[in-house]
């Protein structure tokens, strides 16, 4: 008991803590265009096949990593000067960013639905280069020993933060409308932008910034080139793509999930109130405990183990709408519900937010953990963009089944890379193979 409690103190260390308000920033816009936004959507009737393909609006997330070299190796003219190169980045992205938030919030809809989708898009490519950004930061202002507590609280601030962008919004809205729902989500941003001036550069972003500028063809060798070429000669080719591939569908059933529930809510007859009281304020409490284990179960098993314990217990959870399915608008059912698929959501994200972080070398921050997450992405975005259209075409009871289903290939993979990490541990991936600057 000694030890679980000596490594929980981690958690109190002001680095951590700072990762903690990081994480919030970082999750605030994101179900403005995800769950809060479908729920807007299901209320103005919008049937759940375009619904579904709202989910396209996140593409921005599964595409960082085409424009974060840019944003890993420029330094902006004058707030670079002023407040170094990730916190520069930081306030201008945060600053677009309401702005955006503010325009979608003024959309209708029921008349223009076209502009909301190109709103829709612009939140998520800010929010996507706000991740760049803030996932760089993170990995280098921590310390190894740091890196499982430092993704356990990005869980913690991304779920506080959708607390606000979703429960609170819907709370608003019920009183007073979506435009001042979203504006107040707008103002929020400014609790990022608190943290990022208050923060320090980390050391490893000057590290990262040095090497030659004199020709453009040098620059797009070692901003562009050399961070893809890193990862993949350091893992092999072959292993690289499966890397990547489980990275892509380890959150897939969770994903195919999360697209769906609020129209299921709207459908079950469930209120605003009930679901900003029940699914966000309960499931976020299931949540950060999720997140505060997860952290704790890598600290203690290692990323892989902690993988197999996280998703498996996520992939199980799913099982638990079948029930609610059955039972239909049953308040306590639906308690029991949201928050044993928070407590597993919470665990799953910790645990694979370290193994992203485990696969990065820290002269190429940004660039890389932008890839990898990118691949994360393609599960909420791309592949769920069909969740509408299967649910459709099946019953709810089918639709869970499925997704449960969906989180097998990736498990799969998992064995794959827990086998090849057995035969060759130094293989990256492993706590102990975390990389350094000019680590092979």
């Amino acid at each position: 008991m000694e030890s679980w409690l000596g490594a929980s103190r981690v958690y109190l260390e002001p680095r951590v803590i700072a990762v903690l308000f990081l994480g919030f920033a970082s999750g605030l816009p994101l179900l403005l265009t995800l769950s809060t936004l479908t729920f807007w959507l299901a209320e103005a009737q919008v049937d759940k096949a375009q619904i579904g393909l709202f989910a396209l609006a996140g593409l921005p997330y599964t595409w960082k990593f085409l424009w974060s070299p840019v944003m890993d190796r420029v330094r902006l003219p004058v707030l670079g000067s002023l407040l170094g190169r990730r916190r520069g980045w930081l306030v201008l992205v945060q600053s677009l960013l309401m702005l955006a938030i503010l325009g979608l919030g003024a959309c209708d809809p029921q008349h223009d639905l076209g502009r909301m989708a190109v709103f829709a898009v612009l939140v998520a490519f800010l929010s996507a280069s706000q991740d760049i950004v803030v996932d760089a930061y993170r990995v280098e202002l921590l310390e190894e020993r740091q890196q499982g507590a430092g993704a356990a609280v990005v869980v913690i601030g991304y779920r506080i933060a959708m607390l606000v962008s979703g429960a609170g919004a819907l709370v608003i809205a019920e009183h007073v409308g979506w435009f001042w729902a979203y504006a107040a989500m707008a103002a929020c941003m400014a609790i990022g932008m608190i943290t990022v001036l208050l923060s320090p550069e980390p050391r490893g972003s000057d590290m990262a910034a040095t090497g030659s500028r004199s020709r453009l063809a040098d620059w797009m060798k070692e901003a562009v080139v050399e961070p893809f070429a890193d990862f993949f000669r350091r893992n092999g080719i072959a292993t690289a793509l499966l890397i990547l591939l489980f990275i892509m569908l380890y959150k897939l059933g969770d994903a195919l999930l999360g697209t769906m529930t609020n129209p299921f809510y709207v459908e079950l007859g469930f209120t605003k109130t009930e679901v900003a009281t029940i699914v966000k304020g309960y499931g976020l409490v299931a949540t950060l405990l999720g997140g505060f284990l997860g952290g704790i179960v890598v600290n203690r098993r290692g990323v892989i183990q902690g993988l197999w314990i996280c998703g498996l217990i996520q992939m199980l959870s799913n099982l638990v709408f079948v029930a609610q399915a059955w039972i239909g608008h049953d308040l306590a059912m639906l308690t029991f519900t949201i928050s044993a698929e928070n407590l597993a959501g919470g665990m799953g994200t910790a645990a694979f937010v370290a193994y992203l972080g485990s696969l990065c070398n820290l002269s190429y921050t940004a660039t890389q953990y932008a890839l990898l997450s990118s691949f994360m992405a393609q599960a909420r975005t791309t592949l769920a963009a069909g969740s509408g259209l299967l649910a459709d075409s099946t019953s709810w009871v089918g639709f869970f089944v499925l997704t449960t289903l969906a989180a097998v290939p990736g498990l799969l993979l998992l064995l794959w890379l827990q086998r090849r990490l057995e035969r060759a541990p130094a293989t990256l991936g492993t706590p102990a193979a975390v990389a350094r600057p000019g680590r092979a």
